[in-house]
Parts: structure tokens; sequence; C-alpha cells
């Protein structure tokens, strides 16, 4: 082995999404650089108690000035995010029968309930040091703070990521990858393989939080219910003249910015139908800020398992997306995936936002390592 050359190692990511489902665990091999390999994946559904819990940290979160306060909702969320974490990585190396030692790092995302960048807050609910107490491992958390407090977006995280798994599967830019979460994101990949990404609206959680008050379903399957209903195109043109969609990126979203109640006077099939266009129509704008029209989109996430919102999609912006998983890629545990990476790339003190992704001045590292203690640890009771 070239002694100069830093050590493919395993690394694991952990994510927890806006939609409050439950968390995704990936396990990849990297140097920080090259994406050598992908592992296993897993996933650790929360419990209905557990998004009651996080529902009401979101609620309370929205009146936070101060980052590391932890208000009782708050605290009883953190406590139940590091465990959900803590199980789901020793339910992954039990069932992949990996050891403590075969893991370099875990790259640990958190749970976000707040994310206002203009006025230098981001909030990721999660003890990075109780999980790496509890799992014997090295853990990298906090990732969007560092780039934040430079006067950065802290979002999106995960476009260094995607520029090396195009790299690894040969596709070359013009690119876009596109996912489709709680909010949706972009990442233009152009010709010179700069980057160019930001999050260009709503996602899935409107319409979630929309079907879950009214029918108790968990998301809307294929889209079927929204493709019911018809689309109040006023209420979406009046919402399309937002300040967030004129503001020129780099720019991210708050999950709160948006209501599902802003529906509230339609019935549930054109309150549906109206949320998917209003997603639609966000994630057609973001083309106006490309240099280049990408020859091919990729789209990952909960969102492309909307069959109508994706074919709509190809409809407007004149193309046929490719779902991650024809690209060879886990549409599902992408995120987890780039936060393994990101993991990685903090480790050995690499970039992971840069001008053009988050609009900090240079790019630069982020996240706080927590090593565990010598003897294990234990999760605080709740």
């Amino acid at each position: 082995m070239n002694a100069g050359k830093p050590p493919i190692l395993r690394t694991i990511g952990l994510m927890s999404g806006t939609s409050l489902d439950g968390v995704d665990v990936a396990l990849i091999e990297s140097d920080g650089e090259a994406i050598a390999g992908f592992g296993p994946t897993g996933y650790r559904a929360y419990t209905a108690d557990e998004r009651a819990v996080l529902a009401r940290a979101l609620d309370e979160a929205g009146g936070l000035t101060d980052r590391a306060a932890r208000p009782p909702a708050l605290a009883e969320a953190e406590a139940v995010v590091t465990r959900a974490h803590a199980d789901a990585v020793a339910a992954f190396l039990l069932e992949n029968d990996l050891s403590r030692a075969d893991i370099a790092v875990i790259g640990f995302h958190g749970q976000t309930v707040l994310h206002r960048p203009a006025l230098g807050l981001t909030v990721q609910l999660g003890d990075g040091a109780a999980l790496a107490r509890a799992t014997g491992m090295p853990v990298i958390h906090d990732m969007r703070a560092a780039d934040v407090a430079a006067g950065g977006q802290g979002a999106p995280l995960v476009p260094v990521f995607h520029r090396a798994i195009a790299r690894m599967a040969g596709i070359a830019p013009p690119l876009a990858i596109l996912n489709i979460g709680g909010v949706a994101n972009v990442t233009f990949i152009f010709s010179d393989e700069s980057m160019l990404a930001f999050d260009t609206g709503p996602g899935n959680a409107l319409i979630d939080d929309l079907l879950r008050e009214r029918l108790g379903l968990p998301y809307d399957d294929a889209g079927a219910i929204g493709a019911r209903g018809s689309p109040e195109e006023p209420l979406i043109d009046w919402l399309m003249r937002h300040p967030y969609f004129v503001a020129k990126p780099p720019k991210s979203l708050d999950r709160n910015w948006f209501s599902h109640r802003m529906v509230g006077h339609l019935d549930t099939l054109d309150a549906a139908a109206t949320l998917t266009a209003f997603t639609l129509r966000s994630i057609t704008a973001a083309l106006d800020h490309a240099r280049e029209k990408p020859a091919r989109w990729i789209v990952a996430g909960g969102g492309a398992r909307n069959t109508a919102l994706c074919e709509a999609l190809g409809q407007h912006l004149q193309t046929r997306l490719t779902p991650a998983e024809a690209a060879g890629w886990s549409g599902d545990h992408l995120e987890a995936q780039a936060f393994a990476y990101l993991a990685m790339r903090a480790l050995r003190g690499l970039p992971i936002t840069y001008p053009g992704t988050t609009g900090v001045a240079a790019p630069m590292t982020g996240g706080v390592l927590a090593e565990p203690d010598t003897e294990e640890g234990n999760l605080p009771k709740s």
C-alpha cells in the first residue's frame, strides 16, 4: 500500500429526516475522497409515541433563540433521538455480523427541529457524546453548525457526496440529483464539476402532515390521493411569490416555514393535490437557477415513490426522471450514506461545504468529534 495514501475505512451514517419516520443506517467504504464501495443498510422506525415526542419538540423549537437550550420538550426528544440511534446501530451491527472494531467512525446527523441560518440558528437534536459512549465508537455530529457560524446556510450538506457517487458511477455532468424528503433539495453538477445546491421548497412534509391529520395515513402512497383532486392554482401562484422562491441560491428552508393548514379550507383530495402541485412547482422553478440544463435528473428520497408527482415533474422538466435505484444507488438510504461519507471527510479535515452549496465564503470542514469513554457508557434515563 502507498504509505502516503489514506486508507479505505468503513464508516456508518445515520439519518433521521424531517418526515419523522425513523432512522436510516448505512455503511460505506471510503478514504474521504473516493467511495470504494457501499455496504449494508438498515432502518429503525420511530414508534408512535416517539413521533409524538418529536412533534412536540418541533412545536417548541420555534421559540428558540439559543441553539444550546433544551427546554423540557426538546430535552425529552433529544433523549429519544439518541436512544433510537443507539438502538439502530446495535441492531445493524448484529444483523450484519459487524463489530465495533470494524467501524472507523459514525456520522450522526440528528433530528433537525429548527433551521434559521439568517439568525445563526440550526438545531439538530442528538447527544453525540452519549451516542459515542453507548456504541463504543467515535461519532461525528453537529455537522451544520460550523457552516452557519461562518455565515453559510448549513444546508444542503450532501452535494459533495452526490459528486462522489456520480464519479463512482461514471455519470457525466451536467447532472441534477434531486432528493425529495420532508424538504426537497437539488444538487446541480455542471460540466466543470462545480456544484450549485439548495433546498427547492417543501417535499413530502406538508402532504404527510395533511394525510396524518385527516386520514391517519403516514403518506400518500404513489400519490394516488393527490392525483384524484384538483389543485387550487391561485393559491399555488400566491405561494410561489414567497420571498424564499425569489431569493437566489444557495439557500435553505426550515421545515416549518410552510404549513399544511394553508389548505385547510379544501377537502382532502383537493388539499393533497394542491400541496403536491406546490412541491412540483417549487422543484421546477429550481431549474431557473441552473447555468446549464442537466442532461439527466436522478431522484431519491421518499418522494421518489410518489409516482404521480414524479411523472408530473418529468413533464414539467421535459425529461425523464431516473430513480436512484436505476442508477445503482439506494434511494432510501442515500442521505445516510452521505453522512457516512461526510463523517470520513470531517475526520480527515476535508471540506464538506462550499460557496456553491451553502454560500459559505470558502470551502470548509465541519462536525464535532465525540470519542467513546474507555468504559462502555449508557444513555441517560428518560
